[in-house]
């Protein structure tokens, strides 16, 4: 059967006439009728299905929750796993600081303001995370006596001092410290970008200080949003020696920080959301400081709040703030990603609200119409009120005097959160040596085994693993070359529901009847098409590799990857991330419907499957072979690079901080996959990385690095010294095709010796 099908083929191959148009579609296949824009279509497609997937979300979450409301106690104990998935996904993973406060200047100089309701106010300071403090303002009653005690948290487009009533806006914090409590007011990074650069670098961006923190910290499994909670609960921690009650509020994104903060700590008795509640419905469309890898997956707005139940939690249903989007690109300052904040829709906040109910049983939260202040009646009475007993008047300093001036104050929050994290950053070599101890180098079939725990994880927590294909393959396939030598056949395959995979194969035309050739996989790069590493005219870097390999005898399949139309399909990961998913979800799923099929063909050798990818395409060689093992061999071109650095640095003239590539950032990398442990998945097959000289992607330094942790693995501990080449070379980024070619007939044993 397999012979007499290579006879069609061959003979569909032999007899091609010019006029291509009107050839038959690869035996076995239907024909290809779809026209138009392909890889666009191929976008679309996969935005047609992430819509569904959000849809969906609230319903299957269900399956995730198995809340016990039998007693108090039981309830949280039947959440707590809930409590802690939630935890990690937010990144709020590293130990605080011994809880203080600090007072901003000595006693002798400092003067508390009075505030509307005769509160006093100060400015003050308390330790988070190493090098991290948050600052704000404390107001106390006047009597000097212990009251309970809450923390108000702003939005970003506010300051603690008009929550304080000390500037235009609503005091509501000086409305609560009126009624008898004491109030803590933290800063937020706020949304200007007149610090999202690096001067010594010259480079500016247009990207919000909370955008610009975000990406540096979701690399390293941290999150803005993480961080800000984390300055709440240290808040926590100094309040709740004594046995005060303990509340927090917030509004616009203060609100959400302080859901999140209710929803990880049980110490807060009461917790009041106002316009932010339902906001969560639409967050890959908000700006992406509130992307959370996986949120969607298993919390809405209505779980936050069950991981409140039941304590006290009181909705304010007002829409919320609105904000129009970064700045527009100007003079070299650029980068920043899609995302506005507009009203919240009534019909968002009214399903979320049903969902909570429906969930938490006899437990409800207080519902309440804010108007144009932020409503605090029900949350004086939810978290109760009254002296609680005398108390020594505040006023504590470590001797270090700072400036109060709110712009000053945000500089130092900002560059702060980000020292931190380019901390991480520099600390990640240790924390991923430590995660990977278990595997076992002592062979390289030990090492190929012990690496499934990993790969598995590296699939579904850092890629994100889709279900298995549910499509059949039905290949169609229409004539598109026919060349001297040989002939290239469009084709497309099924995946999902509105997802295909395409691509172009090129089939040498000397195939002999009952012979089976190595195959090479050519991945183009960003905004390419297969045709782009075949038809010298389209792009230079390309080097028409596809074409000369199909020209040395090889098989040939050119596949179209999804990274195609700018933001379009940037914002595939917007939709994806927080269902805990990527376009790499996808791409490995698309490339496993393209292996299906061509292991049937016959002529492919299916124990010959090499993969070949530029730039772009370079990326998909560290991350889809580290997946689907059926590639014997990869080859990464004018990407390899410390990756985590390259994503993470401030100090790195060429680092996506400075780019629109919002899209590269992959939650927790830093912590368990940089290009070298990705190739660790690759081994113990064949792996070469291709680096021209004065390709801006990366310098030669950062690469060198990344690789020798590859060679060490390899020659040293594996002794397989000869499975793994770099090839560094005079150039650009583009294809050099010289010792990687020689690489490809070395291991895929072409031609025959």
């Amino acid at each position: 059967m397999r012979r007499s099908l290579l006879s069609l083929l061959l003979l569909s191959a032999a007899s091609a006439s010019s006029a291509v148009k009107s050839a038959e579609p690869l035996p076995g296949t239907q024909p290809l009728t779809e026209s138009g824009d392909l890889a666009g279509k191929m976008v679309a497609g996969i935005h047609t299905y992430l819509d569904r997937e959000l849809a969906a979300a609230p319903e299957r979450r269900k399956a995730l929750w198995k809340p016990d409301p039998s007693s108090p106690e039981a309830y949280a104990k039947s959440v707590a796993p809930n409590r802690e998935r939630l935890r990690k996904l937010l990144g709020v993973v590293d130990r605080r600081e011994p809880p203080a406060v600090y007072s901003a200047l000595p006693r002798s100089q400092d003067e508390p303001r009075t505030v509307p309701g005769g509160g006093r106010a100060s400015a003050v300071r308390w330790p988070v995370l190493p090098g991290v403090d948050a600052e704000g303002i404390l107001i106390e009653p006047p009597d000097g006596l212990i009251h309970p005690a809450v923390i108000a948290i702003p939005d970003a487009t506010q300051t603690p001092e008009q929550l304080a009533g000390l500037g235009d806006g609503d005091a509501f914090a000086a409305r609560l410290a009126g009624r008898g409590y004491r109030v803590l007011i933290p800063t937020l990074i706020d949304r200007a970008d007149t610090h999202s650069g690096n001067p010594r670098l010259a480079r500016a961006t247009n990207q919000p200080h909370r955008e610009f923190v975000q990406r540096m910290a979701y690399e390293m499994g941290r999150t803005l949003l993480g961080y800000e909670v984390q300055k709440v609960l240290a808040a926590a921690d100094w309040f709740r020696p004594t046995d005060r009650p303990l509340g927090v509020i917030g509004y616009g994104d203060g609100g959400l920080v302080a859901l999140l903060a209710a929803a990880l700590d049980e110490r807060f008795a009461a917790c009041q959301v106002s316009g932010a509640f339902g906001s969560l419905a639409t967050v890959w469309d908000q700006p992406i400081d509130r992307n959370i890898w996986g949120l969607l997956g298993e919390f809405g707005d209505a779980e936050l709040g069950l991981l409140v139940a039941p304590r006290k939690l009181v909705i304010d249903r007002r829409a919320g703030p609105t904000w129009g989007g970064p700045k527009p690109s100007k003079g070299g300052w650029s980068g920043a990603a899609p995302g506005t904040l507009g009203p919240i829709p009534a019909a968002t906040v009214d399903r979320e609200l049903g969902r909570l109910k429906e969930a938490a049983g006899k437990w409800l939260p207080v519902v309440v119409d804010g108007g144009k202040e932020v409503r605090i009646e029900e949350f004086v009475n939810a978290l109760g009120k009254g002296k609680l007993g005398p108390e020594a008047p505040f006023h504590a300093t470590d001797g270090r005097e700072w400036p109060v001036d709110p712009a000053a104050r945000q500089k130092r929050q900002f560059d702060q959160l980000v020292g931190y994290t380019q901390k991480l950053w520099r600390d990640s070599d240790t924390v991923r040596k430590e995660y990977w101890k278990k595997a076992d180098a002592s062979s390289a079939a030990a090492w190929e085994k012990s690496c499934e725990p990993y790969r598995e994880y590296f699939h579904t927590e850092v890629i994100g693993k889709l279900p298995d294909p549910t499509m059949p393959l039905n290949p169609r396939t229409r004539q598109l070359y026919d060349e001297k030598t040989w002939t290239g056949h469009e084709v497309m395959l099924d995946v999902y529901p509105d997802v295909s995979a395409y691509g172009i194969l090129l089939l040498p035309k000397d195939l002999k009847p009952g012979e089976r050739r190595p195959v090479v996989v050519c991945q183009h790069g960003l905004e390419g098409t297969p045709r782009h590493v075949i038809d010298p005219e389209k792009n230079p870097v390309y080097e028409q590799f596809a074409r000369k390999l199909v020209e040395r005898g090889y098989v040939v399949y050119a596949p179209q990857n999804p990274y195609i139309g700018s933001t379009t399909f940037r914002q595939i990961q917007r939709k994806a991330q927080p269902l805990k998913a990527s376009l790499f979800s996808f791409i490995i799923r698309q490339h496993q419907r393209t292996l299906d099929w061509l292991e049937t063909l016959p002529g492919v050798d299916p124990k010959r499957i090499a993969f070949y990818g530029l730039s772009y395409g370079g990326k998909t060689a560290m991350r889809v072979p580290a997946v689907e093992k059926r590639y014997c061999l990869s080859i990464c071109s004018a990407d390899f690079n410390e990756w985590v650095g390259k994503c993470v640095s401030v100090d790195l003239d060429r680092s996506y901080m400075w780019t629109l590539e919002y899209d590269m950032y992959e939650y927790d990398l830093g912590g368990t996959f940089n290009y070298a442990e990705m190739a660790y998945l690759i081994a113990p097959r064949p792996f070469m990385v291709e680096r021209g000289h004065d390709d801006g992607v990366g310098i030669d330094e950062m690469v060198a690095y990344e690789y020798a942790k590859i060679r060490y693995l390899y020659a040293n501990r594996l002794k397989i010294p000869d499975r793994t080449e770099i090839e560094f070379f005079p150039g650009p980024h583009k294809i050099n095709g010289k010792g990687t070619f020689a690489f490809l007939d070395k291991h895929l044993n072409w031609p025959p010796r």
